[in-house]
């Protein structure tokens, strides 16, 4: 439903606009996330140490600044993804999904576009 999709937009850029910092459209002037505060990060020894892991070498002054440029400016879509949830339970009967007459499956990208993976997990008896 192509006019439940624009309430949400509506919906969640009222909740959580993008950064005034942002390359969005509809980033909002006067909107600041810390999240967003790029060249203060890292900041604490834990969040260094994920950069390390992810190979980057932030010790060098140039690999840090690589990595702050390719961080995007997405503290509003983290907000968001902890209201809405990244995951979803439905039953399934007969290899059939059990929902509703108007209810269907809706994959909502926060911080994108970009090429997503979709996992799926089939739990139960057969």
């Amino acid at each position: 439903e192509s006019r439940l999709a624009g309430d949400m937009e509506k919906f969640f850029l009222s909740l959580a606009p993008p950064d005034e910092r942002s390359s969005a459209e509809s980033s909002k002037e006067g909107v600041r996330y810390l999240h967003n505060d790029i060249d203060k990060r890292p900041d604490n020894e834990e969040e260094a140490q994920r950069c390390r892991e992810n190979g980057w070498d932030i010790d060098n002054p140039d690999d840090l600044q690589r990595w702050r440029d390719q961080e995007p400016i997405n503290a509003h879509s983290h907000l968001l993804s902890m209201l809405i949830g990244s995951s979803e339970s439905i039953p399934v009967v007969d290899g059939k999904m059990v929902i509703g007459q108007w209810q269907s499956i809706l994959l909502v990208d926060l911080d994108g576009p970009r090429d997503r993976t979709v996992g799926l997990q089939f739990t139960g008896f057969q």
